[in-house]
């Protein structure tokens, strides 16, 4: 799934780095380990959207280095030398981004939304990974041109035909379009499949990963049901197959009933193994549940794809706190081992949470991974005021308004990075789960630049 950000901040702390030296590039190389590995040197790199007032949008690529996100940078706009289209205002250009190796040169590349481009109509373009990390872009063909139908609103990134080429799926108006790899400098891709729910189904979300157990990737389309009588929100399944994907089931994730109003429009969500049975699991956070209380909805996988399906909150038994109006659990989750026992963990943000008196102070649950599955056993919560966490507790930080699970110093453990508004941080994993010590505070850090 996509990540959004909106991050003016183009620094990152990393004392005692030394910069990289990039590789040399190769004809015959194999396609790239990690998708977001730009410069092709084994390390995974950091892109993240970097606005300015003047401009239609940016991305900025941190390159990895053996300890995480390292001090050499690389930014590029629609003004960039080889980048496609112009810089105007309001163009979001860099705002939605996925990565992967399309063209399967040993690079990995990374596909950037500007869903204001040309009146709305919206635009993707393939920034092409090299030695030198990403430079020149190709446009997307627009399957769907028209006023307001944001091409790009969501992207979404796999082998959903298991054939070894990385494919890219792609919200255009209501609809999916998911482009068959390779796609090539030239512009041509593989075949083109439309996903079309029926009338009154607005995908707004793309959540992709391997859910059945087989090689192919899976695609879940989040989007808000309309008709007369009621709006509703709901997670829909489609199975990758080697000649066609596969409509399958709908898990409804909220209803609500009566003339207009709002569901979750969109929802943040994760494919990971979390009872550790060889098949994804689906972790949808909808924030705007039961008056913005929140909840997640986890849709376990299985060999005929997603089947029983369970809900986590603040009224779940075990989870810290309570469930309360506008705390917005599950506003951004993210998965990832943070204890190293093999079973995926889950990171949950509530960036509304209310603490000692200070609205929106934020904080986060870990959900453990274990054969049962997820629940509120064991789970863990951070906040500003928990003992060891960089920084103050103040109202409007929202602590863990974006939270990521992701191993950058590739310890075997999985650490939590928490962005607020009053200063992001990084809390290290360790074998008994998160913990704060070694815990980070940085002056500039947008974690929305994992793309995972």
């Amino acid at each position: 799934m996509h990540i959004r950000t909106t991050a003016t901040l183009t620094t990152l702390l990393a004392a005692g780095l030394t910069p990289l030296t990039l590789p040399a590039a190769t004809a015959d190389a194999a396609p790239a380990k990690h998708g977001d590995d730009f410069n092709g040197d084994g390390y995974r790199d950091y892109a993240y959207s970097s606005f300015s007032a003047r401009e239609g949008g940016g991305v900025t690529v941190v390159f990895g280095t053996a300890t995480g996100p390292g001090p050499t940078q690389k930014r590029l706009t629609q003004s960039s030398p080889g980048v496609p289209g112009t810089d105007e205002a309001d163009d979001m250009f860099g705002e939605v981004r996925a990565a992967a190796d399309f063209d399967g040169d040993g690079y990995g590349d990374l596909a950037v939304a500007a869903t204001g481009e040309n009146g709305s109509q919206g635009a993707v373009t393939i920034l092409w990974g090299s030695a030198s990390g990403l430079s020149k872009g190709t446009t997307l063909p627009n399957k769907n041109p028209g006023r307001h139908n944001y091409m790009g609103k969501d992207l979404a990134t796999g082998d959903f035909n298991g054939d070894g080429k990385q494919d890219l799926a792609v919200i255009n108006e209501s609809m999916t379009y998911v482009y068959r790899g390779p796609l090539k400098r030239s512009g041509t891709t593989g075949p083109v499949t439309k996903l079309d729910k029926t009338t009154g189904f607005y995908a707004s979300a793309l959540i992709s990963g391997k859910v059945n157990g087989d090689k192919k990737t899976d695609l879940a389309i989040i989007g808000d049901v309309v008709n007369p009588e009621k709006i509703a929100s709901d997670a829909w399944f489609i199975k990758g197959g080697a000649s066609a994907l596969t409509p399958g089931k709908t898990l409804r994730l909220e209803s609500q009933s009566g003339n207009g109003g709002s569901t979750e429009r969109g929802g943040d969500g994760v494919i990971a193994d979390f009872d550790k049975d060889g098949y994804g699991d689906i972790a949808i956070g909808t924030s705007l549940h039961s008056k913005h209380k929140g909840r997640v909805s986890v849709w376990y996988g299985s060999s005929g794809g997603p089947s029983r399906s369970t809900r986590l909150s603040q009224s779940t038994s075990g989870v810290a706190g309570s469930a309360e109006n506008d705390d917005e659990f599950g506003s951004s989750v993210s998965a990832g081992d943070v204890n190293g026992d093999g079973y995926a963990d889950l990171a949950v943000g509530v960036h509304g949470e209310e603490i000692d008196g200070k609205d929106y102070a934020g904080g986060v649950h870990v959900f453990k991974g274990r054969a049962s599955g997820l629940s509120g056993a064991g789970s863990q919560w951070f906040a500003r005021n928990t003992p060891g966490v960089p920084g103050p507790l103040e109202a409007d930080d929202a602590f863990g308004g974006l939270v990521r699970l992701r191993d950058a110093d590739r310890d075997g453990t999985a650490d939590l990075y928490v962005n607020a508004g009053y200063g992001p941080l990084r809390l290290p994993g360790s074998p008994s789960g998160i913990t704060t010590t070694g815990a980070a505070a940085y002056d500039a850090m947008p974690i929305g630049g994992f793309l995972d």
